[in-house]
């Protein structure tokens, strides 16, 4: 019992330190900062981390990782409030909760669901850190018998998650998932240096970044059906604040169960290095989609479980994170490499120590977790009625503001032009994806995972041959993987069994107008398109080394077999006289519940053409503005331009938002997070003037 007591103690100790008032004061200003960075659309905790960790110098342990672990913890918190009201995730991390958070807001819902992701990443959190206090003592026997033959299984685990996120359209769940992997692989090969894929540009020689990709997957498919649409995300909707509360703080204590389950998938999925937090919501969220009652019916169209699952386990990840980086020095995130940063400038050595001598400040940590937590959801909740309102704005008064911070949050990506073309051309593949019922959470999963897999799996071939596939953890996780594979193809075969045994499928199954001969349809010419992209894709390997050629060859292989497949299906026996979209989705909504849905069925499809093109090109605008006078000038221009073009806004309202949202940006990413901008014509042209004007 004395290891026991001894932890009780300097758990104690801990929490008695803590409550100094001065430190529980740096603690909640750095839960507000992580709050508000939250918001931010791609900017995410990463960065105020990075720029924060000097002032921490100065600091006493205590105090420095309760300032850094509290911005850490509640960006999680902040995050799901622009995913909710607009479709766009604050973080990679938030992604999932975009399926049915934002449903929610066009129902006049916007605040329960913003109430049950407070609730939600509270209890995860919570949970996250008293998983970590727990663990303790008990992680570093276990942690040793992980492997990279068990890291590459659990890696495909996480691909098998494919099947839930795809519904019932398996195929274009793995073809999505496939094209995730090969964007994951472009770049340098760390392995023989082999340039994979970079079609000669500088910008891909390090691979793709993340937060592009994200923002333009997610983010602006559902701003461009928000223009689209042309009205406000919950129209003439209102919203009580009470009811609106309660009935999402209702939503958790009711989910209970399911919250502790996925918290421990965050928890378990955050203290493995290598996976990521953008993982972590799309396996959780996939976890709830195949456990939950009715959830084929009602997941992506609205439902709060949607919501829970993925919160609860986005913001468990930070405890699971924080135990590898203090048991080994093995940070679990980059968020936690910059962690261990403070370590060293605290003189502190991770691993046994921070489990002996310093457990004191090690549980400081946890409590420093526990406690943001708290005080990162009091002040969403605090402030939540105004949020929700802002789902009943125009879009008018929403897209300019939006759309300008998404393009400083992916610009963040690398810091290089690449990122801003890599944002508009995931966007545009979003959209058709979007509107082809393509789905995209595969393909975030594909790029997620797909680096950790080719590594994982060369090391253990080179270590231990075709053995690797006979560990036991190994086996267990294949085991796992193959039901997830086959699950939706067994259901959907028993379903079909049942309902001929009922006679439900005779009206059902007549032939087609065509006779049930094939024939090609408009909504073909995508994954044509795709088919013709990655057979170019693989003819260009056999240019290159045996051992980096393997994984991709054998990736392309599979997506075309999938997309393949898929085209096969869908041209043969096809149902005459549906428009090219109406087939699509036809041939797809039957349990592809993994995604939204386009709000945009009282338009008109030539409109639809027109607008999302007028979208894209206001886009483009965007870019070759900020190319000529600089980003920052570059605002102000477009706000008035868009809302005065769009809608004839009233110069009353413009011009203050225009001016507001200049300064905003110009204080907070000029001048306190000193963003390196790109230069530009004006600055090569008038060096002088564009030295006076910040981003030139």
């Amino acid at each position: 019992m004395a290891p026991d007591v001894s932890m009780l103690g300097a758990a104690w100790d801990a929490l008695v330190i803590l409550s100094d008032p001065m430190r529980l004061a740096v603690l909640a200003l750095a839960a507000l900062l992580g709050v508000i960075l939250g918001i931010l659309p791609g900017i995410g905790g990463l960065a105020g981390t990075a720029l924060l960790l000097p002032f921490t110098f100065t600091m006493d342990p205590y105090t420095a990782f309760a300032f850094l672990l509290g911005l850490g913890a509640t960006t999680s918190t902040g995050d799901p409030i622009p995913a909710v009201l607009f479709g766009v995730p604050g973080g990679a991390g938030s992604a999932a909760t975009v399926l049915d958070g934002l449903p929610m807001a066009r129902r006049g819902e916007a605040g329960r669901a913003l109430s049950a992701s407070y609730m939600s990443s509270l209890m995860g959190g919570l949970f996250g850190a008293v998983l970590m206090g727990a663990a303790v003592p008990v992680l570093r026997p276990i942690m040793l018998n992980v492997g990279t033959p068990e890291m590459a299984a659990l890696a495909i685990l996480g691909l098998s998650m494919v099947a839930a996120l795809s519904g019932n359209a398996p195929l274009r769940g793995l073809a999505a998932a496939c094209i995730g992997i090969i964007i994951a692989m472009i770049g340098t090969d760390p392995r023989t240096g082999t340039f994979r894929w970079t079609f000669d540009t500088l910008y891909l020689w390090d691979g793709m970044p993340l937060v592009p990709i994200t923002l333009g997957l997610f983010a602006l498919p559902e701003l461009c059906d928000l223009a689209i649409g042309r009205n406000s995300i919950s129209e003439g909707a209102r919203y009580s604040i009470k009811s609106g509360m309660w009935l999402g703080a209702q939503d958790c204590f009711r989910h209970w169960w399911l919250i502790l389950r996925c918290s421990w998938i965050g928890a378990a999925l955050g203290a493995v290095p290598g996976i990521g937090g953008a993982v972590v919501d799309w396996m959780a969220y996939g976890h709830a989609a195949r456990t939950e009652k009715d959830a084929d019916k009602t997941f992506g169209k609205g439902d709060v479980r949607g919501v829970i699952a993925s919160e609860s386990a986005n913001n468990a990840k930070e405890g699971g994170s924080l135990l590898t980086t203090v048991a080994f020095g093995i940070p679990g995130s980059a968020g936690m490499a910059i962690i261990l940063g403070a370590f060293i400038a605290q003189g502190l050595i991770p691993g046994p120590d921070m489990l002996g001598k310093n457990l004191a400040i090690t549980y400081s940590m946890v409590w420093s977790i526990a406690i943001a937590n708290i005080i990162g959801a009091g002040l969403c909740y605090l402030f939540s009625g105004q949020f929700a309102k802002l789902a009943t704005l125009r879009y008018t008064l929403i897209l300019p503001v939006v759309l300008s911070i998404i393009y400083i949050g992916a610009f963040g990506g690398s810091r290089q032009w690449g990122d801003l073309f890599a944002l508009l051309a995931f966007g545009i593949l979003g959209w058709v994806m979007k509107r082809m019922r393509w789905p995209r959470p595969p393909l975030i999963l594909g790029v997620v995972l797909g680096a950790s897999i080719e590594r994982y799996m060369f090391i253990s071939i080179k270590l231990d041959g075709a053995g690797w596939l006979f560990h036991p953890v190994v086996l267990v996780f294949f085991a796992i993987a193959g039901y997830g594979l086959l699950g939706p193809f067994i259901k959907k075969s028993r379903e079909k069994r049942r309902a001929i045994a009922a006679g439900e499928i005779a009206a059902k199954s007549a032939k087609p107008a065509n006779g049930n001969r094939f024939s090609f349809h408009l909504a073909d010419l995508f994954p044509a398109a795709l088919f013709v992209a990655i057979a170019t894709l693989l003819y260009q390997t056999l240019g290159w080394s045996g051992q980096s050629a393997l994984v991709p060859r054998i990736v392309c292989i599979v997506a075309l077999f999938a997309i393949g497949a898929s085209l096969l299906q869908g041209a043969w026996g096809r149902t005459e006289g549906l428009s090219f979209a109406k087939q699509a989705e036809a041939e797809a909504m039957e349990g592809l519940h993994m995604d939204t849905q386009s709000d945009t069925d009282h338009v008109d499809q030539r409109d639809i053409l027109l607008r999302a093109g007028m979208f894209f090109g206001w886009l483009i605008a965007f870019m070759a503005s900020m190319a000529i006078i600089g980003l920052i000038p570059t605002i102000p221009l477009f706000v008035i331009a868009f809302m005065r073009v769009e809608a004839r806004e009233p110069w009353k309202i413009v011009l203050p938002q225009a001016i507001l949202l200049t300064i905003f940006v110009y204080v907070v990413f000029d001048k306190l997070l000193n963003l390196p901008w790109p230069q530009t014509l004006m600055h090569h042209l008038f060096p002088a003037f564009a030295s006076l004007i910040p981003s030139m």
